[in-house]
């Protein structure tokens, strides 16, 4: 058995079982990659994937225990790099990183700065997306940080630390019927169109848990998008009211729009970093993490790495 047969098998798998796909990120060839395949199924004498003619189809229930502990080992050869970088030069080496589009553009700018001077000879990668496709990301290793709002929880192997509070406003024009309200209710949510993130009413946010409590399941969204200029162009146009990340609204850019406080209608919500929890994080990450919020020192992070989990019963 050797490790490059392992990193096929895993590439293959997280390229949707597309073994051209896998090939090219890995620098080979196709009949390389499935050659290797085979040896490894014949020595390990279990069919790891299942074929219909030359494609992959399927993984089969052996070939998933096979994944889950290549991953495992995959990592563990990853974190003894990083031992020997750690040692050798603490001050070169990269950082991958997540965020949704409000924190990579209100949250981020500052930290990454901060870790440019300090760390000039790191290179920085920020990749943008949704909470449940960064929380990929970092599973399969993809990348070390994932920051943003309602980031999914209880997913294996994955750790959540708090990097900070938020709450949801309700934006509308100058001058809208909601602006006379003395407070905002769900059911004055659901006589407009609403204009909200794409991740806002997934299962397990605070957003769709509120509705549920508020046994809101008639809403009418009618734009879904990540990024906060968007929501606010559409309010300026009619489409709707958005529901949006209440630092988001700027005062000096958006004075012809009305920020309308529906933090009642919420549960408190927080930021958090996911992070996998066998992660071995080199002093820059630690930095990193401590310049993104200050609570995050370097020993409350391996407090909270090594803490065990803690049950949501919200609902």
């Amino acid at each position: 058995m050797k490790l490059q047969q392992l990193r096929y098998v895993v590439e293959v798998f997280r390229r949707n079982l597309n073994v051209s796909e896998a090939a090219d990120a890995l620098f080979t060839s196709q009949p390389g990659v499935s050659k290797q395949i085979r040896l490894l199924e014949d020595e390990l004498g279990v069919q790891i994937f299942i074929r219909s003619g030359k494609r992959i189809v399927a993984v089969t229930p052996a070939g998933l225990s096979v994944l889950e502990m290549a991953e495992q080992v995959l990592r563990h050869v990853q974190n003894i790099k990083h031992i020997g970088d750690e040692f050798s030069d603490a001050h070169q080496g990269v950082l991958n990183i997540a965020a949704t589009h409000h924190v990579a553009r209100f949250r981020l700018q500052a930290t990454l700065k901060q870790m440019a001077e300090h760390y000039p000879d790191v290179q920085l990668s920020v990749r943008q997306s949704t909470p449940a496709q960064m929380a990929e990301w970092v599973r399969n290793g993809e990348v070390d940080f994932a920051i943003g709002q309602d980031m999914p929880a209880g997913i294996h192997n994955l750790k959540l630390l708090p990097c900070g509070t938020w709450r949801y406003g309700l934006l509308v024009p100058a001058g809208h019927d909601l602006c006379r309200l003395p407070a905002v209710a769900w059911s004055d949510l659901a006589a407009h169109p609403l204009l909200a993130y794409s991740f806002a009413f997934q299962s397990t946010s605070s957003a769709a848990r509120a509705a549920l409590k508020a046994r809101m399941h008639d809403l009418h969204i009618a734009l879904e998008s990540d990024d906060a200029q968007l929501l606010k162009d559409y309010v300026r146009f009619g489409l709707g009211v958005a529901l949006i990340d209440a630092q988001a609204y700027l005062p000096e850019q958006d004075g012809d729009l009305v920020l309308l406080d529906v933090a009642a209608l919420f549960e408190p919500t927080e930021y958090h970093v996911a992070l996998r929890e066998d992660a071995l994080l080199r002093h820059y990450q630690y930095d990193f993490l401590q310049w993104l919020h200050p609570d995050l020192t370097h020993d409350r992070v391996r407090k909270l790495l090594f803490a065990p989990a803690v049950e949501d019963f919200s609902i």
